[in-house]
């Protein structure tokens, strides 16, 4: 069974993870996979954006652990590096089920994510006995604020998809059917901008996630500079201005 399915339309790769079985438990094959599948498709001219998401019944379930239990066993070694590497296009994470510690860690490396109202989420390190790898001490406490992370991590507890878009971890709660119809429908917003721009953008965000407001202003200021050092195409600015006028009086 092909563990990491893809389908791309009109811009938009959607990638599913496809153990569902084992809850789509991230395996070493499944990992590899994964990795080469995003590398491949952020490469490709026909795909501006992408959608991640599992096979119902779950998200993900984190790594798999009889296998991460088996001595000199692959996972480990494929695991010990970062979950998934940095990406141009935008990714979108599509919650349709429990994310668990693991799967949590993959989610939250997602630019913004979209739940299903069956989604849930939990840090279950602790319970567990191992620790984060794959930047949860970070990226959770930027999404939920420091002392909500430290309540999931310290409890363990699984909080439903409402929760999670009362405390910021979620963009957008909506019904299960309508998961990826959605998702599919705002990855196709994305892919109308202009790519490199949005990669400048959401570059300045990530380095800026890690300094000090004062830093990341300069942060801010340099990458302006830089993108406009060649000057600016005045009347490619005002096609494109007023095509943003239009497309917000029909979303009125």
């Amino acid at each position: 069974m092909t563990e990491v399915l893809v389908e791309i339309a009109d811009l938009v790769a959607v990638v599913t993870l496809n153990r569902p079985a084992r809850r789509n438990a991230i395996s070493a094959g499944l990992l590899t996979s994964l990795r080469e599948v995003l590398a491949d498709l952020d490469g490709r001219p026909d795909v501006r954006a992408i959608v991640l998401t599992g096979a119902d019944p779950a998200f993900c379930a984190g790594l798999d652990l009889a296998e991460l239990g088996q001595p000199g066993g692959p996972l480990s070694g494929v695991a010990s590096s970062t979950v998934i590497g940095d990406l141009a296009r935008p990714l979108i994470g599509a919650v349709n089920g429990p994310a668990v510690t693991g799967g949590l860690e993959l989610a939250l490396t997602c630019d913004l994510l979209i739940a299903s109202e069956r989604a849930t989420f939990a840090d279950t390190h602790a319970r567990i006995g191992v620790l984060p790898g794959w930047g949860l001490t970070v990226a959770l406490p930027e999404a939920v604020g420091l002392r909500r992370a430290r309540e999931m991590s310290a409890t363990g507890n699984f909080i439903s998809a409402r929760t999670a878009l009362d405390w910021g971890l979620v963009n957008h709660v909506v019904p299960h059917d309508e998961l990826l119809d959605f998702s599919r429908r705002l990855a196709a917003d994305m892919a109308t901008t202009d790519s490199d721009a949005l990669e400048a953008i959401f570059a300045s965000y990530d380095e800026g996630a890690l300094v000090t407001g004062r830093e990341a202003r300069q942060i801010e200021a340099r990458a302006h500079a830089r993108w406009h050092s060649g000057g600016i195409d005045a009347g490619q600015v005002a096609s494109r201005r007023d095509a943003v006028t239009r497309r917000g009086r029909s979303q009125r």
